[in-house]
């Protein structure tokens, strides 16, 4: 029997393990790197150990100090979660000399599926279908696209979709440089790439006396950047053939390499509807809550029990019942390139009949070390479409105050066509993105009365005793002042003005839109009627930032300031972040073509390239291999 199990995680699969210890009445250890001390999942575990740093190379992946604060704990078992050292098998074997148990999959397990190329190697053995991968040197034009695809890791990290012949070499090295940064490890390999096709996987529990359960499938073809964005299960639109085909080959990979415990295997469903081995991770996916509601099973338990040695029962899993989709919330911007955003969560609430799992609570603070993901909010309904309309609107009904992040473009990629039509692949946003990410005319009329709302809201708390009746001395009468004046900049940065007046009954009223009317205004709520239609636009306010309905705006002060004024040709780090690698020969002189790649950020696990705007001539160079920038940082300069 396990007594205490040590946590090697943080964030969301840190508090979902802990959730289940304490279910099960387990005793739980956190640990938490310095920029996680006051982190929610350190505040809920019975005890925590620090790991001094803030990189997780130097906190979460060094495997000696978790098995240390493991024994100091007192912990007698070590759950991994995801990432990190989940799918490493040294620090799992490490583990168990510690004497402790791995509620995990057998090291041996772990290393056969580590590497893909090896993967891919044993699969084909098992006679599981895949994609045979190429010799870079001799792809040719009738091979294009292909993917370069990191041999170890994940996460969309070290992977390249190629469709030009000479852009290879250069694609292969930045995803190697990518994957020795990421991984460790700089193998990478070269395969075919299917074009729009479906990302299908399949859940397996494994017990150590011979069973295998394949637990249904799941979809999780909307991804950006190789990663996944929104997934569901069942996976819509198989037919019964190819649901077994799946199944059969889920299990064959299973029992190639003698596993134990809960695993994935993913394939590629090409548009014809044959499956292609991708990998198998051993591990814990995110997505496992849409199996879990599908199947009424908790699979952090499952792990635990197949630690302690306990058998699946022979018959097999409980039956499926219903659908369920899970969406994944961001700290991103998708309009600018999905760059991750840092600051202050003030507050996270999503109403209705739905999951969250989420590492974050109201005032944590989101940095630059790890990934961008706030929360996973997951709907269960006995319909494909019931499932995803309780999702989409939970998602606009959710409070999320602090940085920007993708809630819009979940709801909007919920609610489109193609989705609904379970038509979706894995190049639906490179076809979509545009469209998902520009407002419609309905989305600009609310934005305007969203910042309506925040300036009347604002107008109240700061000048709450207005008259309610102009008092009259005389022949002279008490005028009302000339309209007050807030000014804002959305989150695209673009300024705007309200100007508003004070009426006799004491409320503030605009001085346009004229079609727009004041019910009521408060200063943490404001109804406006427009267009004979009332809406309400609850407000809350955190120093500058002003939240109205779903829309976020910055104060300004109310005359503007002197713009800062940049050299024409610089260029400003978007993000906070680490300067990880700068073109090769780039110094101050050098000539640059327009969109060359001149040096690389990494922020929040994921590397973002920073290109010339221009032709031209590098003037400046302010930056260094490993150095830290803040946002606005001014990195080179360019002079065409």
């Amino acid at each position: 029997m396990i007594h205490s199990v040590l946590v090697a995680n943080r964030g969301e699969i840190a508090r979902r393990v802990l959730r289940t210890c304490r279910e099960l009445g387990i005793a739980t250890v956190a640990v938490h790197s310095d920029a996680d001390a006051e982190a929610p999942h350190v505040r809920e575990a019975d005890a925590a150990v620090r790991l001094p740093g803030n990189a997780p190379a130097d906190t979460y992946l060094r495997g000696d100090l978790l098995v240390a604060a493991a024994r100091a704990a007192g912990a007698d078992a070590v759950h991994p979660g995801y990432g990190f050292l989940s799918e490493n098998a040294g620090f799992a074997r490490a583990v168990q000399e510690a004497g402790l148990v791995w509620i995990g999959p057998p090291p041996n397990a772990i290393e056969a599926m580590a590497s893909k190329t090896r993967a891919k190697k044993l699969m084909a053995e098992a006679q599981v279908p895949l994609l045979a991968p190429l010799d870079a040197d001799e792809v040719t034009e009738a091979d294009l696209p292909v993917l370069v695809k990191a041999a170890a890791g994940g996460g969309g990290r070290g992977m390249r979709v190629v469709r030009e012949r000479a852009t290879l070499t250069g694609e292969i090295e930045a995803a190697r440089a990518e994957a020795a940064s990421a991984f460790g490890d700089g193998e990478v390999f070269v395969e075919p790439y299917v074009e729009d096709g479906r990302h299908v996987e399949v859940q397996v529990l494994a017990d150590a006396h011979g069973t295998v359960w394949t637990l249904g499938t799941r979809d999780c073809s909307l991804q950006r950047r190789h990663q996944k964005v929104v997934e569901e299960a069942p996976a819509p639109g198989l037919d019964d053939a190819l649901r077994a085909t799946l199944a059969d080959a889920a299990r064959a990979a299973a029992r190639a390499v003698d596993y134990r415990g809960a695993g994935t295997v993913e394939f590629l469903v090409s548009g014809q509807g044959r499956p292609y081995f991708l990998e198998m991770n051993t591990r814990l996916q995110v997505e496992h809550p849409v199996t879990e509601c599908v199947y009424g099973l908790d699979l952090v338990a499952q792990q635990i029990q197949v630690a302690e040695g306990a058998a699946l029962p022979a018959d097999g899993p409980p039956p499926p019942r219903g659908h369920a989709v899970e969406a994944r919330l961001y700290a991103e911007d998708p309009a600018h390139d999905w760059q991750p955003q840092t600051g202050t969560l003030w507050r996270l609430d999503v109403p209705g009949d739905v999951r969250v799992d989420s590492g974050v609570a109201d005032g944590s603070e989101i940095g630059v070390h790890y990934d961008p993901m706030l929360a996973k909010v997951i709907a269960c309904a006995p319909t494909r479409s019931a499932a995803v309309r309780k999702l989409a609107r939970a998602l606009e009904q959710a409070h999320v105050h602090g940085p920007v992040t993708n809630r819009d473009l979940l709801v909007r990629s919920l609610r489109h066509p193609d989705f609904a039509a379970a038509g979706m692949d894995t190049g639906f946003y490179t076809r979509h993105l545009a469209e998902l990410t520009t407002p419609a005319a309905a989305d600009a009329a609310d934005a305007a009365c969203a910042l309506l709302a925040a300036a009347l809201a604002q107008a109240v708390h700061d000048e709450p005793a207005r008259p309610r009746v102009a008092a009259r001395t005389g022949g002279w009468r008490n005028l009302a002042s000339a309209p007050h004046l807030r000014r804002y900049a959305d989150r695209d940065g673009a300024e705007h003005e309200v100007r508003y007046v004070w009426g006799r009954d004491g409320r503030p009223a605009p001085v346009s839109p004229p079609d727009v009317r004041v019910v009521t205004a408060r200063a943490d709520a404001v109804v406006l009627e427009s267009g004979g239609v009332r809406r309400r636009y609850p407000v809350a306010v955190y120093g500058d930032r002003v939240f109205a309905g779903s829309h976020a705006f910055t104060a300004l002060p109310r005359l503007p300031e002197p713009e800062n004024v940049t050299e024409p040709g610089s260029l400003l780090a978007a993000m906070p972040g680490t300067v990880v690698r700068l073109a090769e020969g780039l110094r101050e002189g050098s000539t640059v073509t327009a969109g060359q790649p001149l040096l690389w950020l990494e922020a929040m696990k994921m590397e973002h390239r920073v290109a010339a705007p221009a032709a031209g001539r590098v003037t400046a160079l302010h930056v260094s291999e490993g150095q830290q920038v803040d946002v606005g940082t001014l990195l080179a300069v360019v002079a065409e």
